[in-house]
C-alpha cells in the first residue's frame, strides 16, 4: 500500500499556502511530487534562497539519491579526459621529408653518423618554419618603420636630403648629356661644311680645266 508523506514548509515572512512535497513509496521505488509553486520557485534563478537548497536536498534524500556521491562519480568519470590532447589534423612537416632526409644523411655521413631518425627530420623542418616565420615578422616590422615619417616631429632635425641630392645629380647628368649632344652636332655640321667646300672646289677645278 503506498505511503504518502506530506511535509509543509512555511518560510518566515510569507503568507498563504506553503509548498507541499509528497513522496509515495511503491514497489518500483520512491515517487516524488512537488507542487506547482515549489516548481516555479526552484526554476526561478533569482528567487532562490538557502532554504530552497535545503528543500532540494530533502527531495533528493527522499528519492534515495546522494548528491555528493553523484558529484564525485561524475568527477571521477570525467577525470580521464582532463589533460588529454585531442589532435584533429595530421602534423605535416614544413619541408619535403625525403629530400631533407637525404641531405641530412649526406652531411651526417661526413661526421661518421649513418642513421638519422625521422624525428630529426621533423624537428629540423619545424625549426626551419619557425626561423622563417621569425625573419618574416622582423621584416614586416622593418617595413612599418620605413613607412613612418619624422618630418613633422619636433625632436628630429633633417641633416641631409637624399632625394634633393639625387635630383641635383640627375640634372647634372642631363646637362652633361645635352652638352655632349651639342658638341657632336657641331662636329657633324663642321664636317658637312668642309665636305661641301671640298666638293665645290673640286667642281671649280673641273670647270677651269
Amino acid at each position: 500500500m503506498p505511503v504518502v508523506i506530506t511535509q509543509t514548509i512555511r518560510p518566515q515572512g510569507t503568507v498563504g499556502k506553503a509548498p507541499t512535497i509528497q513522496a509515495s513509496k511503491s514497489p518500483g521505488g520512491f515517487g516524488v511530487q512537488v507542487s506547482a509553486n515549489q516548481k516555479n520557485k526552484l526554476n526561478d534563478p533569482g528567487g532562490g534562497s538557502f532554504r530552497d537548497d535545503d528543500d532540494i536536498n530533502d527531495v533528493a534524500s527522499m528519492a534515495g539519491v546522494n548528491l555528493n556521491e553523484e558529484s564525485a562519480r561524475i568527477m571521477a568519470t570525467n577525470s580521464d579526459l582532463v589533460g588529454t590532447q585531442i589532435q584533429s589534423c595530421k602534423d605535416e612537416p614544413f619541408l619535403a621529408a625525403i629530400p631533407l632526409h637525404k641531405r641530412i644523411l649526406e652531411m651526417a655521413k661526413k661526421l661518421g653518423i649513418t642513421d638519422v631518425p625521422a624525428e630529426v627530420v621533423t624537428f629540423i623542418s619545424h625549426a626551419t618554419q619557425n626561423r622563417l616565420r621569425t625573419v618574416i615578422e622582423k621584416v614586416t616590422v622593418i617595413t612599418q618603420h620605413r613607412m613612418e615619417s619624422y618630418k613633422d616631429d619636433e625632436w628630429y632635425e633633417q641633416a641631409t636630403d637624399v632625394r634633393s641630392q639625387l635630383k641635383f645629380f640627375e640634372q647634372l647628368e642631363r646637362l652633361e648629356k645635352q652638352r655632349k649632344d651639342e658638341q657632336e652636332r657641331e662636329i657633324l655640321l663642321k664636317a658637312a661644311k668642309v665636305s661641301v667646300l671640298l666638293l665645290s672646289f673640286f667642281f671649280q677645278l673641273l670647270n677651269n680645266s
